[in-house]
C-alpha cells in the first residue's frame, strides 16, 4: 500500500513518515498528497497566534484535552522558529504537550519556519490536510510568535484566536494593525498578572471601534489561565459557537473559495520557481545574468523576460 492509502486507514506511522517527506520537500509526496486531497475537506482548522511568550502552546495543550474530552480527535500542528545562523529548529513546542502522547486520538507534529514569513511554515498547509485525511476532528495551527502583520494564519484556520498577555508594555501598540483584523476570537492569557483586565478592556474596546458588518460575527475577548486550566472550557464553547457561525451564515463558501485560490497560486509560484532554477542550474545561465549585470550588460527585467521566453517560448511574459 502506498503512504496515502495507509494514512485513509488511520495508520499513523505512514502519516509521520509522510508529514517528514512534505516538510523536506521530496518529490514523492507530492503524488501521495494527490491522492488524499479527495478524501480531504472534514476537518475543522484552528489557528492559534500571538506574541512570542504569550502562552500559545500551554493554551493549545488545555484546548487539545478540552476537545479530546469531547469526543474529538485532535491534530496538531506546532510551528517552531529556525535559528537564521544554523537553519536549526529546537522543536520545543510539543514538550508542553507531553501529556497527550499516549493518547491515539491526538497526533502533535512540529514544524520549522525554515524562514517562511508569517508565522507558517511553507508545509504547514499540506501537513494539515494529511491530519485532516487521517480522520481528525480539529486541527490546530500554533503558529510562531508574530508581531502586527505576520497574519497567514487567517488564511489557513476557520477560526483565529489572537492571545495576548498583559504586561507587554504598550498594550494598544501590540494590538492593533493587522492583528487586530484577523481575530474572531481574542485571548488574554495569564490572566492571573497584573493589568489582565485593563488590557481586556483596551481590547474590547477597539473591537467596538471596529466597522462591524451586520448579522456578522462580532469578536469576543476571553480571559485564561492555560497554566491553570481557568476559561478554557468557556474559551472550547466560543471556538465552537464560531464554527456554528461560520457555517450557518454560508461564510465558510467564500473563505473555501478563497483559500483553495490561494493554495493554487502558492503551488504555481513554488513550481514556475523550481523549473526556472532548474533550467539556469543546467545552462550556467544564472552566473551569466550576475556577471553581465554587473558589467551593466543586461538589467534585470530583461533577464527575466528573456528567461520566461524560454521557459514558456508560446507565452507572452507581461
Amino acid at each position: 500500500m502506498s503512504l496515502a492509502e495507509q494514512v485513509l486507514t488511520g495508520n499513523i506511522r505512514a502519516a509521520a513518515r509522510l508529514m517528514r517527506d512534505i516538510d523536506d520537500g521530496r518529490p514523492q509526496a507530492i503524488e501521495e498528497l494527490k491522492l488524499l486531497y479527495p478524501h480531504t475537506g472534514n476537518a475543522f482548522i484552528i489557528g492559534i497566534t500571538g506574541p512570542p511568550g504569550a502562552g500559545k502552546s500551554t493554551l493549545v495543550d488545555q484546548l487539545t484535552a478540552s476537545f479530546r474530552g469531547r469526543g474529538k480527535k485532535v491534530g496538531v500542528v506546532a510551528i517552531d522558529p529556525t535559528s537564521p545562523f544554523t537553519g536549526g529548529a529546537i522543536l520545543g513546542d510539543r514538550i508542553r504537550m507531553n501529556r497527550h502522547s499516549c493518547d491515539e486520538g491526538v497526533f502533535i507534529r512540529s514544524l520549522a519556519t525554515r524562514g517562511a514569513l508569517g508565522g507558517l511554515s511553507r508545509s504547514t498547509s499540506d501537513v494539515a490536510l494529511v491530519m485532516d485525511a487521517l480522520g481528525m476532528d480539529i486541527v490546530i495551527i500554533e503558529t510562531v510568535g508574530v508581531g502586527q502583520d505576520e497574519v497567514d494564519i487567517v488564511k489557513e484556520a476557520h477560526t483565529t484566536c489572537v492571545v495576548m498577555v498583559p504586561g507587554l508594555g504598550d498594550d494598544i501598540q501590540a494590538i492593533k494593525a493587522g492583528i487586530l483584523e484577523i481575530g474572531d476570537i481574542f485571548v488574554v492569557n495569564k490572566a492571573d498578572r497584573e493589568g489582565a483586565d485593563r488590557t481586556a478592556r483596551e481590547l474590547s474596546t477597539m473591537l467596538d471601534m471596529r466597522h462591524t458588518v451586520e448579522d456578522g460575527w462580532n469578536p469576543r475577548v476571553m480571559k485564561t489561565e492555560a497554566q491553570r486550566g481557568t476559561g478554557i472550557e468557556e474559551l472550547t464553547g466560543e471556538i465552537l459557537s464560531h464554527r456554528a457561525f461560520f457555517q450557518s451564515s454560508g461564510a465558510i463558501t467564500d473563505f473555501l473559495r478563497d483559500r483553495n485560490q490561494r493554495h493554487f497560486m502558492s503551488i504555481l509560484r513554488d513550481t514556475l520557481l523550481k523549473k526556472a532554477l532548474q533550467y539556469m542550474a543546467r545552462s550556467n545561465h544564472l552566473d551569466r545574468v550576475v556577471s553581465e549585470m554587473n558589467d551593466r550588460i543586461i538589467d534585470p527585467y530583461s533577464a527575466v523576460e528573456e528567461l520566461v521566453s524560454k521557459i514558456m517560448p508560446d507565452r507572452e511574459y507581461v
